[in-house]
């Protein structure tokens, strides 16, 4: 497929590449400038020649990073599922659910075991922010993808308890991250750890590169940073990078925070906290250690 076509594989086309947010106006089953860019997008992404066009070896990755589109996903129908909570529930997963709001930002206040006004408000909010139905009713639809974006809520969060230290649990720190100053950065749990002198400070979400491009694990320092860093490599916004080792950093991705695990960078560390990262960049030092490994 290429400029120019239409019909229904261009529809499929669009459809799977608007799962991955590389797509984003109606789908039209018309192979426009729109969607020469988005797969353009996809490629360079993949790392395949970025040509715009649709060749098997494309085709092959976007089908198997997506799932077969609905009828109603393929004709613009936005239509609710059944609804797996809704207003006056109550429980440990309307707990989950608040608690999986509150990371992204879309709830606030202290998480309950009710869904009520401000529940509704806060899922109707990130329902429209997704382009789904926007009912204010989590359907699977709108749990699948915030379960994507978010992490598995701590008992802390679940029931507002703030950690000791407020920087996280200690529990699995590799030794080296003990003294000093260190980003300890474990690729098991998915997690950077700003550790001083053995106490945790800050604790982030993280993604790693690709097989075919691997975070390196070892020890390492910070030897530059850079607040508002492009990639010269592959042209894109690095914000907040703090590199370690030959051209890897720990820097902020809007890539992870706008599709969660659904990827993976080039061998950098992200970051999806953008707040987070800030505060962590105005903290961390040039010569700071970092360590990168498996729990």
């Amino acid at each position: 497929m290429a400029a120019g076509a239409s019909g229904d594989q261009v529809r499929e086309l669009q459809a799977r590449l608007k799962q991955l947010q590389w797509y984003e106006p109606d789908i039209t089953g018309e192979f426009d400038d729109v969607t020469v860019a988005a797969v353009s997008g996809f490629q360079e992404k993949r790392e395949l020649p970025a040509t715009g066009a649709v060749d098997q070896a494309t085709w092959d990755t976007l089908v198997g990073m997506t799932r077969t589109p609905t009828d109603d996903e393929l004709h613009n129908r936005l239509t609710p599922g059944p609804t797996i909570l809704g207003p006056g529930d109550t429980g440990d997963q309307v707990r989950e659910l608040q608690a999986r709001l509150k990371q992204i930002d879309w709830f606030d206040g202290d998480v309950t075991d009710t869904y009520g006004d401000t529940t509704t408000a806060s899922v109707k909010g990130f329902q429209d922010k997704r382009g789904f139905p926007v009912t204010g009713e989590v359907d699977q639809r709108t749990w699948d993808k915030l379960v994507e974006m978010t992490r598995n809520p701590t008992d802390d969060e679940l029931h507002n308890r703030e950690p000791g230290n407020n920087g996280g649990s200690a529990d699995g720190l590799d030794p080296r991250c003990l003294t000093g100053r260190v980003l300890c950065i474990d690729k098991s749990s998915n997690s950077l750890r700003w550790v001083i002198d053995g106490e945790v400070r800050m604790t982030l979400d993280v993604r790693f590169g690709t097989e075919l491009t691997p975070t390196r694990e070892g020890e390492f320092e910070v030897y530059w940073k850079s607040r508002d860093h492009v990639s010269s490599l592959y042209d894109t916004p690095m914000p907040f990078a703090m590199f370690f080792s030959r051209g890897q950093a720990v820097h902020y991705s809007p890539d992870f925070a706008a599709n969660g695990y659904n990827g993976g960078s080039h061998g950098c560390v992200n970051v999806r906290d953008r707040d987070g990262i800030e505060s962590l960049f105005d903290q961390v030092r040039v010569g700071d250690d970092v360590i990168v490994y498996w729990s």
